[in-house]
């Protein structure tokens, strides 16, 4: 143990002085404390990321199959590539279908069945719920919503639901219940799809149990790269740490009730999934990042090596197991980095992308489409 932590802190202190000549122009851009908070958070440690504890729910890691989940990776890869192929190279980030999502194991055989690229019929929303620290970053990260103007060429839409960024999954839940019953009831089928990225999963999960007003307005819900299972990574992190969030440039956001990191631990969400049955009455689907090595961003490369500890199948931030709603549909695995699935850095921070963050691109604008899509389908066909 301790020849392990000289090594740790002998990489620490190269990587330290590797960056340290170019501090001064990140600290132009991102403030001291906040850059300072993320290499906190990537550092390596000695400590198990899951350490012993009997004060735990039974757990068993079994195949899709035998959790209730349909894996229908062969009809989404089958619009997903539609969509890509008819979008093409005029979307941002555009990669080849074979390059942007991953094959595990044995793969079905696709349908085969045509893929309707037309005007919506349903006019789902994708209704967005943010990771961790969002709303600490969002005016740093100063992006235009392509995502929504290109739905909307299709009959689509998505929105943003603000949540407190620094608070535990409770907290948030009740911000999206309101944020759903403050919008005008829908005339006919329900058209919101909520989806949780990383810890917004988690809020959207406990949303839909504690207030069952919101289910009827409600056609779906989509965990994407989704911290279901918690992330280990949190059992190594302290509230103080993500606290530092709030000096990011022109964050306005607050520490909130301070339970974000809590809520990301892997007892508390496996315990909370004990205890709280998911609603019969909703449709989960599960899309989860499984990047190849190689498509992790160099930022991110020590929280993944981290992680691997315990099982390299991992998106810096998640294990692809942990990313899966229990009962659900599973989407498919995207060859994404977690933050190259929903955090645009590269597209506003190019010179910050090119030395760190440099592997976050990804055509998300296809992505989208594609995910509503294969809702709007899915939910339409008689098993449901």
């Amino acid at each position: 143990m301790l020849a392990s932590k000289v090594v740790c802190q002998k990489r620490s202190g190269a990587v330290l002085q590797r960056v340290a000549h170019r501090r001064a122009w990140i600290n132009r851009r991102i403030h001291g404390a906040a850059f300072a908070a993320i290499l906190v958070l990537a550092a390596c440690s000695t400590k198990p990321l899951i350490p012993y504890s009997a004060d735990t729910p039974p757990l068993a890691l079994v195949e899709v199959s035998q959790a209730g989940v349909q894996d229908k990776r062969a009809r989404f890869r089958e619009i997903y590539c539609a969509v890509l192929e008819a979008r093409g190279p005029a979307l941002p980030d555009y990669r080849p279908c074979e390059d942007a999502l991953t094959r595990v194991g044995a793969e079905p055989a696709g349908t085969g069945a045509p893929v309707d690229l037309a005007q919506s019929g349903r006019h789902l929303i994708a209704a967005v719920v943010p990771g961790i620290g969002y709303d600490c970053f969002k005016p740093w990260l100063n992006h235009p919503n392509t995502v929504a103007q290109h739905l909307r060429r299709y009959g689509y839409d998505a929105i943003m639901l603000d949540v407190d960024g620094l608070s535990g999954s409770a907290n948030n839940a009740r911000q999206i219940r309101d944020a759903v019953m403050a919008m005008q009831e829908p005339m006919g089928a329900a058209r919101l799809v909520l989806i949780g990225y990383s810890k917004g999963a988690a809020d959207i999960l406990e949303a839909v149990v504690a207030y069952p007003e919101i289910r009827s307005r409600v056609a779906a819900v989509v965990s994407a790269a989704g911290a279901v299972g918690g992330s280990p990574l949190a059992n190594d992190a302290e509230q103080y740490e993500a606290d530092m969030l709030r000096h990011f440039p022109g964050a306005a956001c607050h520490s909130g009730d301070g339970g974000a990191v809590e809520s990301l631990r892997p007892t508390t969400r496996r315990a909370w999934m004990a205890k709280n049955p998911l609603p019969r009455d909703l449709k989960y689907y599960s899309l989860v990042t499984f990047p190849q090595p190689e498509r992790i961003s160099t930022i991110l490369k020590s929280s993944y090596e981290k992680l691997s500890r315990i099982d390299a199948r991992n998106d810096s931030q998640v294990i692809f197991y942990d990313q899966v709603v229990p009962d659900s549909v599973l989407m498919g695995y995207v060859n994404a980095d977690h933050w190259a699935l929903a955090v645009p850095v590269a597209r506003t921070h190019t010179t910050i992308a090119s030395l760190f963050v440099t592997q976050n691109a990804y055509p998300r604008e296809a992505l989208t489409e594609a995910i509503l899509r294969f809702v709007e389908e899915d939910i339409a066909s008689p098993e449901m």
